[in-house]
């Protein structure tokens, strides 16, 4: 059992990262939308995976990405995706592994 000051010392925050964060990810994996709200209210969705009780988060142009790559190399089982850049200028690269 642990006290107030022990569980906000280990407290972290739900945080969903992003796709080009994971090593390897199989083209059969689960992926979901959903709906969230910004502080003014206005709704976005997002497209989500789930690794290990871990959320990420799956840009529209990595899955184009996946898309084009499937198109060249159709048995392909695993990628990755690297990131480059930040904010409104970030670029996705679809690795096929």
């Amino acid at each position: 059992m642990s006290n107030i000051l022990e569980a906000a010392k280990a407290y972290e925050p739900p945080q969903t990262k992003n796709i080009a964060d994971l090593k390897k990810v199989s083209v059969n994996t689960e992926i979901v939308t959903e709906t969230f709200k910004t502080k003014e209210g206005e709704e976005f969705t997002l497209n989500l995976i789930e690794v290990e009780g871990v959320k990420y988060r799956v840009p529209t142009s990595v899955i184009a990405g996946i898309k084009a790559t499937l198109e060249a190399k159709p048995d392909m089982e695993f990628f990755k995706v690297s990131k480059q850049g930040e904010g409104m200028n970030t670029k996705y690269i679809v690795v096929a592994l």
